[in-house]
Order: C-alpha cells, then sequence, then structure tokens
C-alpha cells in the first residue's frame, strides 16, 4: 500500500517534486554541486565551479543505494525517477550500475535522465543509459559560435561532437528521447541559428522538441526572459524545417492535498532549494503544500537569514545561502 510521505533530509535525494515534463519526479543527484562539462549562461544553479570532463564515483555507491531503498520502502506515487540535480549525471562513473539496481529492483518504476548529452561522445556512458525509460538531453545551438557563447564549453569541445554522440544515442537508444533547447534571445533565436538547429534536429531524430526559456534567475543576469511571442515564433520557424513535433514547455498546476510540520518543511525546503531558486508557488506546487504554510515558514527562514530572495518577472525567488 501506498504510503504518506514523511520528509526526510537526503544527500542524493530531492522531493518529489512536480515537474514541467516529468510530472511527478524523485530526484537522484549522483554529482557534488556543479560539476558540470558545461557552464552554461543561463544555467538555474548558477555557474560551474568544477568544468570537468573526467568520470569518477564521487560517492559510495552504498550510500546512494541505501537513501533509495529507504525512500522507496514507503512504496511512494511517482511517474519517474530522474537522474538530475546540481551537475551533469553522467559524470558519475557507477550510473550503469546505479541504472541497473534501479531497473531490476524497481521494475514498475519508471527512469528517466537529464543530460547535457556532452558524454554521449562515449560509448560507455551510451551504453549505461539504455535501460532508462525516457532521455532528455539538450542542444542549445548547432553551431560552434553559439554553443560557445550559451553552453561555455571547455575549450576543446566541438559541437560537432555533441550532436554525433546524440546521433549515435538516438540510433541505438529504443527509449523515448525529447531534445530541450533553451532560447536565449539574440543568440539562438536567430534564423540562421534556428536553421542548424533543424539540420541537426532531422539528423539526430528525437521523438519531440521541446523549447525553454528562462522563468527564474540564471548564472548570469543579462540572460532575460523571452516574451511568449518570441518563443512562438521560434516554435513556427523550427516546425517548418524539422519532421518532429516541437512544445512550448508549459507550466504546471498541482493541487496541494495535505499539510506538512513545519519542521518536516524546513527540511524538505532546504534539500530543495540549495538545487534550484524557486518561488512560494513553485514550492507549493512541488511540495504539495498549501501556499500559505510555505510563506510562513519562508518568512521565518528569510528573517533567520538562511534564504536568500530575488525578484524576477515571475515573481520572487528564494535561495538556501550554503
Amino acid at each position: 500500500m501506498e504510503q504518506p510521505f514523511k520528509m526526510i533530509k537526503y544527500k542524493h535525494l530531492f522531493g518529489p517534486v512536480m515537474s514541467r515534463r516529468l510530472g511527478i519526479s524523485l530526484g537522484i543527484d549522483l554529482v557534488p554541486y556543479k560539476y558540470c562539462p558545461l557552464n552554461c549562461v543561463y544555467c538555474e544553479v548558477q555557474r560551474t565551479t568544477h568544468q570537468v570532463t573526467k568520470r569518477e564515483a564521487f560517492f559510495e555507491m552504498r550510500e546512494i543505494l541505501a537513501e533509495l531503498d529507504s525512500f522507496m520502502s514507503t512504496n511512494p506515487h511517482l511517474d519517474y525517477i530522474t537522474f538530475s540535480g546540481a551537475g551533469e549525471p553522467t559524470l558519475n562513473s557507477l550510473l550503469g550500475q546505479i541504472v541497473n539496481y534501479i531497473k531490476a529492483k524497481y521494475p514498475s518504476y519508471k527512469l528517466a535522465l537529464l543530460t547535457n548529452g556532452i558524454l554521449f561522445s562515449d560509448p560507455e556512458v551510451r551504453k549505461e543509459v539504455l535501460p532508462c525509460d525516457i532521455v532528455l538531453p539538450s542542444l542549445d545551438s548547432a553551431t560552434q559560435e553559439g554553443f560557445e557563447k550559451i553552453n561555455r564549453p571547455c575549450p576543446e569541445m566541438k559541437v560537432e561532437e555533441l550532436i554525433e554522440g546524440l546521433i549515435h544515442f538516438r540510433q541505438e537508444y529504443k527509449g523515448i528521447v525529447w531534445l530541450e533547447v533553451f532560447l536565449v534571445s539574440g543568440i539562438n533565436t536567430i534564423p540562421q541559428e534556428i536553421s542548424a538547429l533543424a539540420k541537426a534536429i532531422n539528423n539526430i531524430k528525437p521523438d519531440l522538441v521541446q523549447l525553454n526559456c528562462l522563468d527564474r534567475p540564471g548564472a548570469e543576469d543579462w540572460v532575460k526572459p523571452i516574451p511568449l511571442h518570441t518563443l512562438k515564433q521560434v516554435k513556427e520557424q523550427l516546425s517548418q524545417q524539422v519532421c518532429v513535433p516541437v512544445e512550448i514547455i508549459a507550466k504546471v498546476k498541482y493541487q496541494p492535498t495535505e499539510s506538512q510540520l513545519d519542521a518536516e518543511l524546513i527540511e524538505l525546503l532546504h534539500n530543495t532549494l540549495k538545487r534550484r531558486p524557486s518561488t512560494a508557488e513553485d514550492l507549493s506546487a512541488m511540495l504539495d503544500i498549501h501556499i500559505n504554510e510555505i510563506s510562513k515558514v519562508l518568512s521565518q527562514l528569510y528573517q533567520e537569514k538562511k534564504i536568500t530572495a530575488q525578484r524576477e518577472s515571475r515573481g520572487v525567488f528564494y535561495k538556501w545561502i550554503s
């Protein structure tokens, strides 16, 4: 029988959160904060502090699996178990073993991977993630100039290698691929960039292309939200040139059903806000708690200087102070 979720502070798990794309998702964070091959200008977990491509274990696998088993013992309702978090999941050299463990022990749960796709140039990485039910890689630009401006890769990285890795992965992988394109105004929203993206997309052959843009503080202040009419224009231009569906990622609406104790809520807010800034509305939806309860605790944490608040066009975003 499904058990009510009791908030416990985990090191490697976060959520469940209400994801725009994946519904109710339990996140598994496999790398330390901001270990990533890229330093994207829009990153919601801010600038990369450890820009690397070398894979390593980072943590003891038994530590990660013990947390997962503890959480899963409650038989939670989840749409997906998702590899994501504050860095690039494929950097963890234990990823394949963890994927196989989850698919063997929890076969009724779908497994998702959010990735920038950089390491898909490695056949071993591609092989490790084949058991996943859905993979959501990114491709923000198909030109070297756009790639360097938006994603700020390590100097030796070439966008052609990223695209080739995605093509090979799609050829080998039998699951679902949703390709995300994060739009940055004036860089990958211009016609020549859109045409280059379209060519790459037609070669990669994802099941769906999802257009995204900033709706919370990014790594650089100059990256701003894109007006809806611009998003629609890009969608129309891209749709005319590709042979797969294109959509703009929509906001989710999720109604809370029960309250939680303040002490437990503080623990879960810590787990969530240390990874990504969120508004009170986002937190209410993600954590399934009435917004009045969320706002009360956020006010307390702000007065205690445990969180910061920054106003953006979509509202006030809160971030846990490290």
